[in-house]
């Protein structure tokens, strides 16, 4: 069986995932991380290991996480990785949705045809318009008919998964495709300098976390958490994939910038390095400019501090304070 477990984590402390994450690989080590907020965990061999069934160890896992972390989450099982999301997703808040193999077709029965893994949009909407717009009437529907409407392969998943199959994998220990960091308020705060200043110490964390893992991020993601609680998010794709700390901080300054937010009561910062990929992977364009190349090794010689002395050793002065 595998369980897709999604955490109730408010947007500003999605920095928890990874420690969410070690609490899971002690019932099962084959787990893929999903950021912000969820996992895809395989337990057949928790299951003989501990001679549980899968809503036991979702009850255990679920007791670990509120334990350890004070967080709640919903999870979904089943045979495969998308009926598993799919329980997750019907699941109550707290609770524990389990779909065995027999039971997929049931299951999946009258649900809309949007809901199945893979169908966005676009394809949901070219789907109905032939009369398509439930999973069974996929299901009933000839294969060759679904191929002549979405393609060759489309069509094949998309029958498949119609019918519960789903021949994805869980990659254990696969790498993390975000990291994020956060920074709260003790009080409501209405200084825009202040939150540029959480934002510039947020930038230097994740840029020497990535450095220190050799990725580099392609996107950043600002969430920010206002008194009333309500949040709002924005996304930003870099001109090219980045762990540089100026760079960071200066797409985090123009999405912060483009909230207008002028004197909002904010209680806290998050932002999110998303889609990493490995640095030697990543091209970066040759600057002429002296300055950034300097830059760049002023930051390669703090990061070696840091290593050697802690992440103190070396901090910029506008932080110190």
């Amino acid at each position: 069986m595998i369980l897709y477990v999604r955490f109730r984590l408010p947007p500003m402390h999605e920095a928890a995932l990874p420690e969410l994450l070690a609490l899971i690989g002690d019932i099962s080590p084959a787990v893929q991380a999903l950021p912000p907020d969820a996992a895809l965990v395989d337990i057949r061999g928790a299951q003989r290991y501990f001679g549980r069934d899968a809503a036991e160890l979702a009850s255990l896992l679920r007791v670990r996480a509120l334990a350890h972390c004070g967080v709640d989450c919903a999870i979904g099982a089943g045979p495969n990785p998308m009926l598993a999301k799919m329980a997750a997703r019907a699941a109550e808040p707290g609770a524990t949705l389990a779909v065995p193999e027999e039971d997929a077709a049931r299951f999946l029965h009258g649900k809309p045809v949007a809901a199945l893994e893979g169908v966005g949009p676009a394809t949901a909407r070219t789907l109905c318009g032939y009369g398509l717009d439930s999973v069974d009437r996929v299901a009933a529907a000839p294969l060759a008919v679904l191929q002549r409407i979405v393609g060759a392969r489309a069509g094949r998943e998309l029958w498949e998964r119609s019918h519960g199959i789903d021949r994805t994998a869980v990659v254990p220990n696969a790498a993390a495709r975000s990291l994020a960091a956060e920074r709260s308020f003790p009080l409501d705060e209405l200084d825009p300098e202040r939150h540029r200043r959480a934002l510039l110490s947020i930038t230097e964390e994740l840029g020497a976390r990535m450095r220190a893992e050799k990725q580099v991020c392609r996107s950043l993601t600002l969430v920010v958490r206002y008194a009333d609680r309500s949040t709002t998010t924005r996304s930003r794709a870099l001109r090219e994939p980045s762990a540089h700390s100026a760079a960071l901080t200066s797409a985090a300054y123009r999405l912060l910038g483009s909230l207008g937010l002028q004197r909002a009561r904010v209680r806290g910062l998050t932002l999110r390095a998303e889609d990493l990929t490995p640095a030697e992977r990543a091209a970066r364009q040759l600057s002429l400019d002296p300055e950034d190349e300097r830059a760049r090794r002023i930051e390669a010689v703090a990061d070696r501090a840091r290593a050697r002395f802690g992440p103190k050793a070396v901090i910029r002065g506008s932080l110190a304070a």
